[in-house]
C-alpha cells in the first residue's frame, strides 16, 4: 500500500478523460497495482514521481484518439519508434504541465514526472531508478490474465501465442528485478487460468 494512496484521488479524476482511449482506463489501473508492489520494492525510490508518471504517461494518446489507433501503436515493423509514440509522448508532458499545477503538485515534481513520460516508450535505456520503475509497472499489467486477454487481439495472436511471446521476449524488456519476478509469477497464474497448456 502507498504511505498516500489517497493523495492521488484528484489527479485520478482530474484526468479521466484522458484514459478513455486504447484501454487505458484498464491499463493504467492495473498498472497502478504493479508501480505499487514495486515501490515496496525499492523503497529509495521517489512515491509521487514514479506514481504520476505511472498515471499519465499514456495521456498523450488522447490526442491521437480515432479508428486507427490502434494501427498508429502497435502497427509496422518498428512500431516502438513511431512518429505517433513519439507525439504521445510530447502530448504527455504537455498535457501533465497544463493539468499538474491547478491540483496543488510542484513544478520541480512535474518536471521529473514529465522526463520520465517524455521517452517512456522510445528511449533506449532508462536514466535512474524512478524511471526504471515507471517502465516496468508500464510493461507488467500485461502478464496478467485481463493483459494477455486484450493485448492478445491488438497484435493478432491468441492467448497462448501472446504468453509465449512475454515469455521469449518480454521479460528481457524489463528493467529491474522484482519487475521481472513479478512477471513470472503474474504469467504463470495467467497460463494457469486461461488453461494455455491445453488451449
Amino acid at each position: 500500500m502507498l504511505k498516500h494512496e489517497s493523495r492521488y484521488d484528484a489527479t485520478w479524476q482530474a484526468f479521466d478523460k484522458y484514459w478513455r482511449v486504447r484501454k487505458n482506463d484498464v491499463h493504467i489501473p492495473l498498472s497502478f497495482i504493479c508501480v505499487r508492489e514495486l515501490l515496496q520494492a525499492y523503497p529509495e525510490a521517489d512515491e509521487d514521481v514514479c506514481v504520476l508518471a505511472l498515471m499519465l504517461h499514456d495521456i498523450g494518446w488522447h490526442s491521437i484518439d480515432g479508428p486507427d489507433l490502434l494501427e498508429k501503436a502497435f502497427g509496422g515493423q518498428n512500431y516502438m519508434q513511431s512518429d505517433a509514440r513519439y507525439f504521445h509522448e510530447a502530448e504527455g508532458c504537455r498535457i501533465s504541465r497544463e493539468i499538474l499545477p491547478t491540483l496543488g503538485w510542484s513544478p520541480a515534481l512535474i518536471e521529473q514526472v514529465c522526463e520520465i513520460i517524455d521517452g517512456h516508450d522510445t528511449r533506449a535505456k532508462p536514466r535512474h531508478l524512478n524511471d526504471r520503475i515507471v517502465r516496468d509497472a508500464d510493461k507488467l499489467w500485461r502478464y496478467t490474465v485481463t493483459g494477455v486477454g486484450l493485448i492478445c487481439d491488438w497484435f493478432k495472436l491468441t492467448p497462448r501465442q501472446y504468453a509465449d511471446r512475454l515469455a521469449s521476449q518480454g521479460l528481457a524488456q524489463l528493467e529491474t528485478e522484482a519487475g521481472v519476478a513479478m512477471a513470472r509469477r503474474d504469467l504463470a497464474d495467467t497460463r494457469r487460468v486461461l488453461k494455455l497448456h491445453l488451449i
